[in-house]
């Protein structure tokens, strides 16, 4: 079971890297909140994201991805409340004030004071980065289309094998996208030194939340 060539392995693992590094919407999801928010942001937006691509591994082997790619009615309404529920976080990033560099709790994904604020606002990030995966339908086609490629006959039963690339995939991510969170927070923390920055932070992670839920919404099946 699980008897793959090296071939296998290498085509695998150089395209799952090419696909980390490309620019996407959970990409940008995550530097995004990075640069607004400092490391913790970013590694509580990374981890919320992995959950969401997780599902999606799940969804894929269980065959229900491919309800997305055959209807039209489930692809469309996925595709609207993914795009509605970005928007809807980018507007409320447009009107804080400043919040995720100078701290306010209450502000959507802020990083909040130390302590429990801090952690309250880390999980309400991550539970958005859940969210920002799971309601975009372009991840569930892509697994659906890129993870039955390296299904190969006799190395196990296909959903098990779905579900093997399809964590595999999370442990590239794993490789690649801390480093470029530690590398965005270090330019937060820097510019966050400077409390007049927070406000064009949040601004910009709200241009950037909108500018992803009008992409997804102009997305074709």
């Amino acid at each position: 079971m699980f008897d793959y060539s090296l071939l296998h392995w290498t085509t695998f693992f150089v395209a799952a890297a090419a696909l980390h590094l490309a620019p996407g919407p959970d990409m940008a999801f995550i530097l995004g909140h990075s640069v607004r928010g400092g490391r913790r942001a970013g590694f509580a937006a990374m981890g919320g994201v992995w959950v969401g691509a997780l599902a999606h591994a799940m969804l894929a082997a269980a065959g229900l991805s491919a309800i997305l790619a055959s209807s039209a009615l489930a692809f469309a309404i996925v595709k609207w409340v993914g795009a509605a529920y970005l928007i809807w976080l980018g507007v409320a990033a447009l009107r804080s004030r400043g919040a995720g560099a100078l701290g306010s709790p209450g502000a959507v994904g802020s990083l909040g004071a130390l302590g429990r604020p801090a952690r309250a606002a880390s999980w309400r990030i991550a539970r958005q980065g859940v969210m920002v995966s799971l309601l975009n339908p372009k991840v569930a086609m892509f697994f659906l289309a890129f993870l039955p490629q390296f299904v190969e006959p006799g190395a196990g039963p296909a959903w098990a094998q779905l579900l093997l690339h399809g964590v595999l995939i999370i442990f590239v991510a794993a490789l690649i996208e801390p480093p470029l969170v530690m590398i965005a927070g270090g330019l937060s923390e820097a510019l966050r030194r400077r409390p007049s920055i927070g406000l064009w932070l949040d601004r910009t992670l709200g241009a950037l939340l909108i500018g992803l839920g009008a992409r997804l919404a102009l997305q074709e099946r």
